[in-house]
């Protein structure tokens, strides 16, 4: 992994206070477990109004924990202005159990842009993960230079 050099005012408070900002995950009750060095840990509780019909935890909320953990990685190797420029996602598994972890760490970074990975793992009850999805994206700093 290479990284620029990032502000030093970046830290897992600011990261959740960055998160705590965030309506929708507000909503979702996301926390931030994680964060610096170009890598960033998401979590939250699976709970049955994420599920779709069949019981397993919905894409949409997959994906959404994915584009976030992606750029909060990102944000920490490229300073705290970013935007996800794009993401690609692909479902491994249906995601059941308790608790549904974002794993995301940056690939490369250069000054204005960084391609981050990340491994969307579901927690069951003994603590167990499996991998359900794995994503890669582009964010793109939105400091000017």
């Amino acid at each position: 992994m290479t990284t620029p050099s990032v502000p030093s005012q970046l830290d897992l408070a600011t990261a959740r206070q960055t998160l705590d900002a965030q309506p929708f995950s507000a909503l979702l009750g996301t926390r931030i477990r994680s964060f610096g060095d170009g890598k960033a840990t998401l979590d939250l509780d699976i709970r049955k109004e994420l599920q779709q019909q069949n019981g397993f935890v919905h894409g949409g909320v997959l994906s959404y924990a994915a584009d976030n953990a992606l750029t909060f990685a990102a944000g920490s190797a490229l300073g705290g202005a970013v935007l996800t420029s794009g993401f690609s996602i692909q479902y491994v598994r249906p995601a059941v159990g308790r608790t549904l972890l974002a794993r995301a760490e940056v690939v490369h970074a250069g000054r204005r842009q960084a391609v981050v990975r990340c491994d969307l793992l579901t927690v069951a009850e003994d603590g167990a993960e499996t991998l359900c999805a794995v994503a890669q994206g582009t964010v793109l700093s939105t400091r000017t230079v």
